[in-house]
């Protein structure tokens, strides 16, 4: 409730070549709604800095820092790092959002991935308003399990390709941020022309991986809707002489597909969200699609990235 002390809700990206979580908090802060803020906003752009100067998800011993929590200060330089993340911010906060994307040469639909099966965790995701909310799992080592275990609710924010800007995954998450802010109270509720259409709570999603090598064509594009069997692509040999089919092996959205033509058998080439659904699910995707995601005004003058 507003006046019952600061919140906490850090806005940070933990994986070093996710650059679009740093455009995103550039942006966030240049926001003339701040200026009503009620409570505390922690915002860390960059985590781990070498791997961001190195332009790698990896600390110079080559770990994952969102494998190596909640760390140690004894441990390596990735338990070093993440204990002093857990300690010096995130104890310190109530809310979380992390901000992702894609790994190398992956594209992702953007989504939200939480427990969204806590109350808590469930209303702040719905109020970043993407198309997509997964119900996601929790990985050993992350950030959102020490969180979890604190009782501090986190949303993981996924989008676009790592090392590259995309301006509508920006727009998205800064959009979703401030969503989350107000209905926490730290921003004043906003006046809606039109309420945004309601995300769809995808309870599960599956991997669709490469049967062979080859040179890949690929014929559902990101935020598509497929039938479980229907073909999505194409895996050939650079003559064309042997042709495997790929296809769908769930009903749902493509919610993350590979954007290299060149596979190795067993890749992870497409990701789909199932939902209950499909169709609603298309409707609501094309409906952000379309939807011109509005510029903050005191970035009018700033063109977006193309």
């Amino acid at each position: 409730m507003p006046g019952q002390g600061p919140w906490g809700s850090p806005a940070a990206d933990n994986r070093a070549d996710k650059v679009i979580g740093i455009e995103i908090v550039r942006r966030l802060l240049k926001s003339p709604g701040l200026k009503r803020l009620k409570g505390t906003l922690i915002v860390v752009p960059i985590v781990n800095s070498f791997g961001f100067i190195n332009k790698s998800r990896y600390l110079p011993d080559r770990r994952d820092l969102n494998r190596s929590f909640p760390g140690s200060d004894r441990g390596s330089m990735a338990a070093r790092l993440a204990e002093l993340f857990l300690t010096e911010i995130v104890d310190k906060c109530d809310y979380g959002i992390d901000l992702h994307t894609g790994a190398v040469h992956r594209d992702n639909l953007p989504q939200i991935r939480a427990n969204l099966d806590d109350p808590a965790t469930s209303r702040i995701a719905h109020a970043f308003h993407v198309p997509v909310l997964l119900n996601s799992n929790i990985r050993d080592g992350s950030l959102r399990e020490v969180a979890a275990e604190r009782g501090i609710p986190v949303l993981l924010y996924e989008a676009g390709e790592a090392l590259r800007f995309d301006e509508r995954s920006i727009r998205a998450g800064v959009k979703g941020i401030i969503g989350v802010m107000r209905v926490l109270g730290m921003l004043p509720a906003a006046s809606r022309a039109r309420k945004p259409a309601e995300p769809l709570v995808a309870r599960a999603s599956t991997w669709v991986r490469a049967g062979r090598s080859g040179i890949l064509r690929m014929t559902s594009a990101l935020g598509a809707r497929v039938r479980r069997n229907e073909i999505i692509g194409v895996i050939a040999d650079p003559f064309g002489q042997q042709e495997l089919e790929v296809s769908a092996n769930a009903s749902g959205i493509i919610i993350g597909r590979t954007n290299l033509p060149l596979v190795n058998e067993g890749e992870a080439i497409f990701h789909i969200a199932r939902f209950e659904s499909a169709k609603v699910a298309e409707d609501t995707v094309e409906a952000f699609q379309a939807d011109e995601i509005p510029v903050d005004p005191v970035l009018e003058e700033e063109p977006p990235i193309v």
